[in-house]
């Protein structure tokens, strides 16, 4: 069973865009987790992987040490593959000093009806680390999913932190997305969220990012097209709190829908005279004239949006 399991969730995440080799590299850092069960794990020479068992779900522990490089990107898969379930992953995160790594996670949830998928993060950067974080996920057409990712993270002096979320392929069904930040001195943040909501999905995204350390800087950016009765709410927060500190927060939201709904919300401060941070935020429609353009070369009406959207969205 576990074996099969196992092939079915390989086979997804191939079409999510993953690459299922890794999973079968010895030479390549990797988890997957379906619903509770962990199904894979492998780590590499300076990276340690640890899974512990939970009602219904897992923590997982991924460390690299001081001045590692870590070659190639660390995979995670979670998903799962039935209809309704419960996931609830810890994923504790220590980057040490100097050391850099890349994990690509994808999270996986084909045939969800009454699934739930939540996601508790802690993760800490050294100092002269860098870590990026990507995570993709694919939905399937039901729309019957709430997805709830969680993170606290604390990124070292002089590091850098990068972390993209996307969720295009199928219905995102509800997303309460919430990240905190805490950036140390000449330290870089990007946090990067692309999102396509169709049908009646809800989308929430909440992030904020406190510039605690001198010369500290940090983008926020985020990318929402909602269609038909889709919801959304953005909320970006950073706050200049050191000296030279330097933050900007760019939200757009793109409606394809008379009945669909966007609101940005922008949030900055700045507690120190010699800090600056700014904000821009735009909602509008899909553009007219690129629609008529496509339409013109022969591209059916929603073969344009999809277009234009994907262009948004890259």
């Amino acid at each position: 069973m576990i074996s099969n399991e196992f092939e079915q969730l390989l086979s997804i995440y191939e079409k999510a865009g993953g690459n299922k080799d890794a999973f079968s590299d010895k030479g390549i850092a990797n988890l997957l987790i379906h619903g509770d069960k962990v199904l894979n794990v492998n780590d590499v020479e300076g990276v340690i992987l640890k899974s512990e068992q939970k009602k219904d779900g897992v923590i997982a522990h991924l460390s690299v040490g001081k001045d590692v490089r870590v070659k190639n990107p660390i995979h995670l898969c979670f998903g799962i593959l039935s209809r309704e379930g419960r996931q609830e992953i810890g994923v504790n995160i220590f980057i040490e000093d100097g050391a850099e790594a890349e994990v690509l996670a994808h999270c996986v949830f084909p045939n969800a009806v009454k699934v739930l998928h939540k996601m508790d993060a802690n993760i800490k950067i050294g100092n002269d680390a860098k870590f990026r974080y990507q995570e993709r996920h694919y939905h399937g057409e039901f729309g019957g999913i709430k997805v709830i990712p969680n993170a606290k993270v604390s990124v070292g002096k002089e590091s850098i932190y990068e972390n993209i979320f996307s969720l295009l392929k199928g219905k995102v069904g509800f997303l309460d997305f919430n990240y905190e930040v805490n950036c140390s001195g000449r330290s870089i943040t990007n946090m990067i969220a692309k999102i396509y909501g169709k049908g009646e999905d809800e989308i929430r995204i909440k992030e904020k990012v406190n510039l605690n350390g001198e010369g500290a800087r940090s983008l926020i950016k985020t990318r929402v097209v909602l269609k038909d009765k889709a919801r959304a709410e953005v909320i970006g927060e950073t706050y200049g709190n050191a000296p030279y500190a330097r933050g900007h927060v760019d939200c757009v939201e793109i409606l394809n829908g008379k009945e669909a709904l966007a609101k940005a919300i922008p949030i900055v401060s700045v507690k120190d005279e010699k800090a600056k941070v700014t904000h821009e935020a735009a909602i509008g429609s899909v553009d007219k004239k690129q629609m008529e353009t496509l339409m013109a070369r022969g591209l059916e009406e929603e073969e344009a949006i999809d277009t234009i959207v994907k262009g948004i969205l890259r």
